[in-house]
């Protein structure tokens, strides 16, 4: 139980007024005023949109026993006002000890990187289940407290739901959390109060700068977990940092390491566990796991060479826990796929269709090399880019789908508020760069019916990417979201023209 007094130790330099009881109980911190109800404390918080400040009345009404604002504003008698310099800052600092610091009685495993997070973390859920352990995920699709699924807004949630959540699965008995660790969590300090355990850094390639400003900025943001793992203060003992060492960025990475470490890679000579006689085919991909517990030989029924590397990843965090070999080798040799990574949707059809998430040049590069090692004729890609998000990445992907592809067709993503035209002319001046002969393109600005064309003109052992939106079931317009599925459109569409 937090009181009002416990919660006023954690802003020493508050302006205090209105009426303090400080014994009085605190049963609920929130900055939703939808959610106040009779002892919450309501933390004004400004946003791009709405300003909290604007709903205080309305929190008072409901039965906040107290507010904490930025700036003057009126309450009623009976309810404590909290001034403080930064409301944000003064909520990462409160929530973790509202909710008894959940993180402190879990292991905690971060996952950071710009592709490959939610499969890392769904191969070390297996593997750390199989070894007998409760686990949650927090994540991209979903958040999983045991078999319990949850929905999620944001990769990484917000301090508030995200220490409600670990609280959660400490009532619920877990003994691990493999959660994904966003740029914008750690930029935003939405982990504040989270000790992690391990973490594990996947790679580093173009995405949200629009929000970041540079890459330097954004791999000063992901640098940050690691620093975190390194917390002087922790808890808890054995903390590791799992790093690709054949990422470049591995380096600085490794800098912000001051805990044990353990990288892993394909290339590199030096990495602690090393990925041998890879050999990626159509129905799986196997090899050979070299590293300080000995050789573990794998034949997995998941492909492509960036997923020998989300196994590396998982497998070195599974390491350093202290998982046995034959346990690691069960779990990943039983591992079938995630929702909307390379994931092939069968409706009969005599050419293959595969959905994928990817909405990176890195991530776009990585499916289609793929998607040439297996591909016996054409490949056919399917793609666009995200509206009121990094412009840069639009003409490089435009790039990488006519030269991996034969057949591209540039189509809306989540347009946002963009006009869908002037991301495709955007996209389309990177197709007209690798355009060859022999190779065609086309732009349709519905995605129902861009995936309609790409199975009209799919002929048998053909492979048709859908890249971009994956495991999503909406798409973002400019006025409203609809439901929308890549999976479940390509079934309807082949049986349409079947």
């Amino acid at each position: 139980m937090m009181t009002l007094g416990d919660l006023l130790a954690h802003l020493p330099d508050a302006v205090q007024a209105g009426r303090i009881e400080r014994t009085q109980e605190v049963k609920s911190i929130t900055y939703d005023s939808r959610q106040v109800t009779d002892g919450s404390v309501f933390i004004c918080l400004k946003g791009a949109k709405t300003d909290g400040h604007d709903y205080v009345a309305q929190a008072c009404r409901q039965g906040a026993i107290a507010v904490i604002i930025e700036e003057d504003v009126n309450v009623p008698a009976g309810v404590a006002k909290i001034k403080v310099s930064d409301t944000r800052t003064a909520m990462q600092g409160i929530v973790p000890s509202f909710f008894g610091f959940p993180s402190r009685k879990l292991r905690m495993i971060g996952v950071t990187g710009t592709n490959g997070k939610t499969t890392t973390t769904y191969l070390l859920r297996d593997i750390l289940t199989r070894a007998g352990y409760r686990v949650g995920v927090i994540g991209t699709i979903q958040t999983l407290i045991g078999d319990r699924v949850l929905p999620v807004k944001n990769t990484t949630p917000d301090v508030v739901e995200l220490q409600g959540i670990l609280a959660e699965m400490v009532a619920c008995n877990m003994d691990y959390v493999v959660m994904e660790v966003s740029s914008h969590a750690l930029a935003l300090n939405r982990v504040a109060g989270c000790e992690f355990d391990v973490g594990i850094f996947t790679n580093m390639t173009q995405d949200h700068l629009d929000f970041h400003g540079n890459f330097d900025n954004y791999l000063e943001a992901k640098a940050r977990l690691f620093s975190l793992v390194s917390d002087p203060a922790a808890s808890k003992e054995r903390k590791t940092a799992v790093v690709n060492l054949d990422d470049p960025a591995a380096k600085r990475i490794l800098q912000s390491a001051k805990c044990a470490t353990l990288t892993y890679g394909v290339k590199a000579a030096t990495a602690d566990l090393r990925a041998l006689q890879v050999d990626v085919k159509a129905s799986g991909v196997s090899f050979t796991v070299r590293g300080p517990a000995g050789d573990i030989d794998l034949a997995l029924p998941i492909t492509g060479l960036f997923n020998v590397y989300n196994v590396l990843g998982a497998v070195g965090a599974a390491l350093a826990e202290g998982i046995e070999p034959q346990i690691i080798k069960a779990a990943l040799e039983g591992f079938k796929s995630v929702p909307g990574r390379f994931e092939l949707v069968n409706a009969g059809q005599p050419f293959s269709i595969i959905v994928d998430y990817a909405h990176t040049p890195d991530g776009l590069e990585n499916i289609l090399k793929t998607a040439q090692q297996i591909a016996k004729r054409r490949i056919l890609v399917v793609f666009g880019c995200g509206g009121d998000r990094d412009r840069t990445k639009r003409p490089i992907m435009g790039r990488l789908a006519v030269e991996y592809g034969d057949v591209v067709i540039a189509t809306s993503d989540n347009p946002r508020t963009e006009d869908p035209a002037v991301i495709l002319a955007e996209i389309e001046v990177g197709i007209r760069e690798k355009l060859v002969e022999g190779k065609l393109y086309e732009k349709i600005a519905d995605r129902r019916q861009a995936i309609k064309r790409a199975l009209e003109l799919a002929q048998t052992d053909d492979i048709v990417i859908i890249a971009g939106k994956g495991h999503e079931t909406y798409q973002i317009l400019k006025d409203k979201t609809i439901h929308f599925d890549d999976r479940e459109t390509a079934v309807e569409l082949v049986k349409e023209l079947m």
